[in-house]
Formats: structure tokens, sequence, C-alpha cells
């Protein structure tokens, strides 16, 4: 479904991503982890348009996309929900909701409203309110969910986890899985190793802005390598 071959990202004159390759196959988890500065959110956000790569590129459904803008790439179903969240603060959660669906026809919005809401019940309790009185919990579910709203077939989701109580975080990760279940493919940024590995099908491991591994989840939760650097083993 997504094929990254041969990326690299400059910021000025720092090579913050090295010959990046790695593919995300239709039904899958993956997960990319790695130290704060390994370049995982740089990988995403060069994904979804909003950084560009000097070389290589980067397929979505067979179709190179790095020369679309980030709102195109969206309507060719390929979702991102930022690190911290980064919803309207000032608006309703529902009018946030609405704003993921600018890419999608107006007539199904009530629907897809509906179809979030299922999924995230404490956002259909407080479909009213402000977004800025929401806990950090509700807020990430209120940017999963508007990310949904866009119908993608592929999810980037980026530190998930951040900044939540561990309940929460059991939480949320229970929610990708199902989301995932239900038939959307994600691609995981997640500081939290064990939790990303343990529902991810295949992980990559990051360093200094290249990949130094690849492997099925379970493997990478096996290696001692990964364990001492990761995992706290």
């Amino acid at each position: 479904m997504l094929k990254v071959n041969g990326i690299n990202v400059y910021y000025g004159n720092i090579h913050a991503i090295k010959d990046v390759s790695f593919q995300v196959e239709k039904g899958e988890i993956v997960t990319l982890i790695g130290a704060n500065g390994a370049g995982k959110s740089t990988i995403l956000k060069t994904v979804s348009g909003l950084l560009r790569s000097k070389t290589g590129s980067i397929e979505f459904v067979d179709k190179n996309i790095c020369s679309l803008a980030p709102h195109k790439i969206v309507e060719r179903g390929l979702a991102h929900v930022p690190e911290g969240r980064r919803v309207f603060l000032q608006m309703t959660v529902e009018e946030n909701l609405e704003m993921g669906s600018f890419t999608q026809p107006k007539a199904g919005v009530s629907e897809r409203l509906e179809r979030v809401f299922e999924q995230f019940p404490r956002l259909k309790e407080r479909r009213r309110q402000i977004a800025a009185t929401l806990s950090g919990g509700e807020q990430q579910m209120l940017a999963m969910g508007r990310a949904l709203m866009s119908c993608p077939d592929l999810l980037m989701l980026d530190e998930p986890s951040m900044g939540l109580a561990p309940l929460l975080v059991e939480q949320i990760f229970c929610i990708i899985k199902s989301l995932n279940e239900a038939g959307t493919t994600i691609l995981l940024v997640e500081q939290n190793a064990l939790m990303a590995l343990s529902i991810a099908h295949r992980g990559y491991v990051l360093e200094t802005g290249r990949v130094v591994k690849s492997a099925p989840a379970q493997v990478l939760l096996d290696d001692e390598s990964v364990k001492k650097a990761y995992l706290g083993g």
C-alpha cells in the first residue's frame, strides 16, 4: 500500500533522513521506533507532503505522491494524526470532526460522524464541547476521529500515547488495534516501543535518520539490542 524508497530529507544543512526505505502492506500495523530525534516524525511529515525529499520516491497504492500537495494526498486516502494532537482548540468536538471531512462529499458527513461516534463514544458525549476543555486523552481521540472523517485507507499516527496516563495509553492502543481489525492499515510512530511492538505486525528501528533494523514485531521484541535500547531490558 505504501512504498518509501531512498528518501533523503534536510532541514537547511542538517541531513535528517538518510536513504530511508520501508513499506507498509494493506491490512498491517507497521511501527517506526527509535530515540527522540531519530527522524520518525520527519518521515511521516514527508510521506504526507508537509516536507519534501531530495531523492527517492514515495508510492501510495502504486502512485507516486512525492509532488502532491498535502490535501491531495489526504484525498487519495492517506491521513496523518500529528504529534501533539493539533486539534482546533476554539471549535467544538463536532466542528473539529467536520473539518476532517473537507476532502469528502458533504452528503456523507453525518454518516461519517456517526461512525466516528461509534468508535469514540466519549466524543459523542462531548460533541458540543469546546476542544480546549477536553482532557489529553479526549483530544487524542478527537485527533484520531478527525483523521478518520477523511475515510483513510492508511492512517499515520505520530506519538498517540504522548503525555497520557498509563490507563489511557492502554485505551488508545486498544482503539488502534480495533481500527486495524476493522480494515484500516496503520503506520505508527511511537516512543513507547513496547506497546507499539505489542500490537504491530512489523517494525523498523531508526537511529539518527537511518533504518538500522527491520523485522516482524515479535522478532524485535525478542532482540537483545532492541530490548536494551528501547524496551528497558
